[in-house]
């Protein structure tokens, strides 16, 4: 049985949106998995609810661990980010599909490792994805938003055909990209109800 699915995307895609929205729909048999990172929590984030917050040093002590592994290191960010393999350990044993929103690291060991689908999320245009990136947080400095539309161009050209599927996240049309993505699990054998 499937037990692990990979929804990817560009910053602003809108992954963890339809991830949300998945399970929002299938309470009882899916869940998100809570990933590890080195980066300060924001406000009315908590620690095993939206990530696990770690120093770098207990990050790396993690790591020693085998608990995280696979981790990215953004440095413009100076973060870390990783999966945290207790919280899919728990949730796999408990029967759930887990959904892992993970960088392109993350698909390729989740893929080898646990035979997952795996679907990357694309924006209708990167100029939506621009717009999504500042209202979700207006403070980043234009440096910082020029860097992330040139990250998720990349990503789209570089990237998108490692995936199983692509599906088009376009404004406005959130259920039509949700549905599009139940549909691909269905098809793949997950079993949602």
């Amino acid at each position: 049985m499937k037990q692990v699915v990979v929804i990817a995307g560009p910053s602003g895609s809108g992954e963890s949106t339809i991830t949300n929205e998945i399970i929002g729909r299938f309470p009882a048999r899916l869940s998100r998995l809570v990933t590890a990172t080195t980066r300060t929590p924001r406000a009315g984030e908590q620690n095993g609810v939206d990530y696990y917050f770690f120093t770098k040093e207990e990050f790396e002590r993690e790591k020693e661990k085998g608990h995280i592994p696979e981790s990215t290191y953004i440095a413009n960010r100076d973060t870390y980010y990783g999966s945290y393999k207790p919280d899919l350990e728990q949730k796999l044993k408990a029967g759930r599909i887990v959904i892992v929103n993970p960088d392109i690291v993350g698909a390729r060991y989740y893929k080898k490792e646990y035979g997952a689908t795996t679907v990357f999320i694309v924006p209708e245009n990167i100029d939506a994805l621009e717009r999504r990136v500042r209202e979700r947080n207006p403070e980043l400095p234009d440096a910082e938003i020029a860097k992330r539309r040139a990250n998720a161009e990349a990503e789209v050209r570089d990237e998108r055909s490692f995936y199983d599927y692509s599906v088009t996240n376009a404004d406005g049309k959130l259920d039509a990209a949700v549905a599009e993505v139940v549909a691909i699990l269905k098809k793949e054998g997950y079993n949602l109800e």
